[in-house]
């Protein structure tokens, strides 16, 4: 599980029938740095290569800091359908404590 900031939302020309409802996001994994300074908004240390597209079915939104499962624990909530995501926004955050051990 990865922690992560919407950035974005996706929009489709198709609906997929067997999927629940629920929207694509654009988001943005976070690193130490990014989650250390999470108030000030600072960017990650290093750019990701590419943004993670994930599924989301609570109402996450523009700025929110996420909880994201990835690989064949994205497409549990949709068992026993078998289903094409490969990230799912699992938990919306309100706070997150980084101490520095």
């Amino acid at each position: 599980m990865r922690i992560a900031r919407i950035i974005g939302t996706v929009t489709m020309n198709r609906m997929v029938t067997h999927l629940k409802p629920g929207r694509f996001l654009l988001a943005e994994t976070l690193d130490h740095t990014a989650l250390s300074n999470l108030g000030e908004q600072t960017p990650r240390s290093h750019p990701m290569p590419e943004s993670l597209i994930i599924f989301d079915q609570l109402g996450a939104g523009l700025g929110h800091i996420v909880a994201v499962s990835e690989g064949g624990e994205a497409s549990m909530p949709f068992k026993p359908q078998p289903v094409a995501i490969d990230a799912y926004c699992s938990a919306i955050l309100d706070e997150i404590t980084v101490t520095n051990s």
